[in-house]
């Protein structure tokens, strides 16, 4: 209970230091650290939890994005609304794909997602160009009205709600992988799934809701990302950013708490400042994920946690008793 209370009150803690950081850095940086935790997060619990590795993420990420952002063009103008559009677009989307792709192991999965990646920017390039306008996009600027309580059309009130969402997300992953019963099963299907299967689960449906539930978080953030910058192209879904996401979890730590969070804050933190010195800062970022990784391959929270519990273990071994004679 005490671990499960401390992991709570740091999650608390850390969103609110990363919120008042607003003194020292950018707004427009932290929210967008905000936004891509949460991306990166769905993807992370799939490779550390279920060791399935998907590069098709920005496909998950542009159906909650197009979601809202259709949502606003055509059908209203409250940005709530069209958060909660993007998220249901994205669950069907998810609960028809995941019925297919969660079939497959290893590459194969791999594989599929990247396709899936594919065609869903063909399909919101080409395919749908009447009502996505391609890679110009839908421009929302004028389309959203103010909200009450905390306005959405205003850069303090999207980044304050963007670290809401963020730390309710975190907290329902820290129950999912950390409290309960589901979270356990995934990680055995990732261990030794014929086992659990000889078992009576019915991993299929494990790996299915799983897929679900990573990818919607996925859909979440593209539709913060929508209402945060008023527009979405085709260019969402390309297939050329479809390792981000699988980059920054192994960078951060996959299956870790904060690996999403730690490995986005690097990752766009080197996009936005590298990008001004070095044309390909991409270079950078590969280089730190194969340094991370030959140190550990556990990404930096992962080789953290692992260095803490040794050194508590040390620290925690009983010293040796004195002996009869008053020896040490």
């Amino acid at each position: 209970m005490k671990r499960y209370l401390n992991s709570w009150s740091t999650i608390i803690i850390v969103f609110t230091l990363l919120y008042f950081l607003k003194a020292f850095l950018p707004a427009a940086f932290l929210t967008e650290v905000a936004i891509y935790s949460i991306y990166a997060m769905g993807c992370s619990f799939l490779i550390g939890r279920l060791g399935l590795t998907s590069f098709g993420q920005p496909a998950f990420l542009a159906f909650g994005a197009y979601g809202a952002g259709i949502y606003l063009y055509y059908f209203g103008t409250n940005p709530f609304v069209a958060i909660l559009v993007g998220v249901l677009a994205s669950v069907v989307v998810n609960m028809l794909v995941g019925l297919f792709f969660v079939r497959l192991n290893s590459s194969y999965f791999t594989l599929c997602n990247q396709a899936f990646c594919v065609v869903t920017f063909f399909l919101f390039q080409k395919a749908l160009v009447k009502w996505t306008f391609g890679d110009n996009g839908l421009l929302l600027i004028s389309r959203m009205d103010p909200t009450p309580v905390i306005d959405l059309t205003s850069p303090k009130g999207i980044y304050l709600f963007a670290f809401i969402v963020a730390a309710l997300v975190w907290f329902f992953y820290n129950y999912l992988m950390k409290r309960s019963v589901f979270g356990a099963t995934c990680l055995c299907v990732k261990d030794n799934e014929q086992k659990l299967r000889f078992l009576g689960y019915k991993t299929y449906n494990i790996k299915w809701l799983a897929f679900v539930i990573a990818n919607t978080t996925a859909g979440l953030a593209g539709a913060l990302y929508t209402v945060y910058f008023c527009m979405v192209n085709a260019n969402i879904a390309s297939v050329s950013s479809a390792s981000e996401a699988v980059a920054i979890s192994m960078l951060g730590g996959a299956g870790t708490l904060f690996g999403p969070l730690v490995g986005t804050f690097i990752f766009i933190g080197l996009k936005d400042i590298a990008s001004q010195f070095i044309r390909h800062w991409e270079v950078l970022v590969g280089l730190l994920l194969i340094v991370v990784m030959l140190a550990g391959q556990k990404g930096i929270v992962g080789s953290l946690e692992g260095y803490l519990a040794k050194y508590t273990a040390k620290k925690s071994e009983p010293t040796p008793a004195l002996t009869q004679e008053g020896g040490v």
